[in-house]
């Protein structure tokens, strides 16, 4: 299949603000919790309040920005082929390696302390199912009760310290989907998309609606599925990936200009939604301050679909050799870039102790060509695509 180069730019950029949003919360977790935030956030001064506004705020599109990109090249299925087929060599391509890291999130981290037995075995319990759930009992590692506990998590979610690998859950989703809406998507005509499209932005003002006036359009504590939960979360980037593709018309100039018009109205937005309530000082909680972070909020779609389009003005033949590499690797990559996280933090931001404004950037650079160095070496494996994608 013949790579198109625009998407290769738009995996290295992703795949660096991924970075990025992970190194800019190891400044605003609360004290007590991991290094990176939790469910409580606390801002030292003013310039982390600042800072990472701007930089976790920014990078905000990323996951976004995958989505988008999967959907614009899967979706809708390849004519012939079928259901099972499409499932099958999506699961080959992203399971393997997903279930290593998993495997390697639940151990390594013991080495340097980061990590105790007791939760290392909690979390392959996740993944090696009824024998990490039932042979410690043998030898009185675990009673029954933790055995039955463990067994009922089988599957359930990932890691402790592999919290960036929820993406995987929702992108396994549409991946499903995908062959369900295909027949749809050749069959849709533009007026019929964009109805699809106007239904997905105005559901993602949901966030704010419920903040400012409660429950809406059905919701109540025994109904959390609103009117427009069928238009909502990541199939609306499904559908507007298609549209984009296929029956958007707009020329280079014109995708180029509104694109960055909408890029600066949602970076903005989605930036002062967190600078605005992070007072320093102060104890908050994380969902609170995070609400115009969600990526399913109405800014953050204009963030990344005007992104997207400035991004599809790229008319270059073919990208860089390093670029297009970085591509191919993005995804080991992303599966990795934890384990050098912490590192580089410790160096960053303990050691050498440097003002917030440069350690961001230090960290998730620095980060990125580590995780890039290794995932090429492990490229050159035989069979590394089980390893690294």
């Amino acid at each position: 299949m013949k790579r198109i180069v625009f998407l290769d730019y738009i995996r290295v950029f992703a795949c660096f603000l991924v970075i990025l949003v992970h190194a800019s919360e190891n400044f605003y977790g609360a004290p007590g919790s991991t290094d990176m935030a939790g469910p409580q956030s606390f801002l030292a001064n003013e310039a982390d309040r600042l800072w990472v506004s701007v930089y976790d705020g920014f990078s905000r599109m990323a996951v976004p920005l995958f989505m988008i990109v999967s959907a614009f090249l899967l979706a809708p299925m390849k004519e012939g082929q079928s259901m099972w087929q499409f499932y099958r060599q999506r699961c080959l391509r992203i399971l393997p390696p997903f279930f290593i890291f998993m495997i390697l999130y639940s151990t390594l981290p013991m080495l340097w302390g980061q990590l105790d037995a007791e939760t290392s075995i909690k979390d392959l319990s996740r993944i090696f199912m009824l024998l990490y759930s039932i042979l410690p009992m043998l030898w009185g590692q675990i009673d029954g009760e933790t055995s039955m506990k463990d067994l009922s998590r089988i599957f359930l979610n990932f890691p402790t310290l592999a919290g960036h690998l929820w993406f995987m859950y929702p992108l396994i989703s549409l991946y499903l989907f995908i062959p369900i809406i295909s027949p749809w998507l050749r069959k849709a005509t533009a007026k019929e998309e964009r109805f699809f499209i106007g239904l997905f932005v105005l559901s993602t003002c949901m966030p704010y609606l419920n903040r400012w006036c409660g429950e809406v359009w059905g919701q109540c504590f025994w109904n959390e599925y609103h009117m427009l939960w069928y238009f909502s979360g990541y199939l609306g980037y499904l559908v507007l990936a298609h549209y984009i593709r296929v029956l958007l018309t707009w020329n280079r100039s014109k995708r180029f200009i509104i694109g960055t018009i909408l890029m600066v109205i949602g970076a903005v937005w989605t930036i002062y939604s967190f600078y605005v309530q992070a007072i320093p000082g102060e104890l908050h909680s994380t969902p609170v301050i995070e609400i115009g972070w969600a990526f399913c909020t109405i800014n953050c779609v204009l963030l990344t679909t005007g992104t997207f389009l400035m991004f599809t003005c790229i008319k270059r033949p073919q990208a860089p050799k390093l670029v297009t590499e970085t591509s191919k690797l993005s995804y080991g990559m992303y599966l990795m870039h934890i384990f050098w996280l912490g590192l580089w933090v410790t160096v960053f931001k303990d050691t050498l102790a440097l003002p917030t404004v440069a350690a961001i950037p230090c960290i998730a650079v620095v980060t990125f060509i580590c995780c890039f160095v290794t995932t090429k070496i492990i490229s050159f494996i035989p069979g590394s695509k089980w390893i690294v994608g």
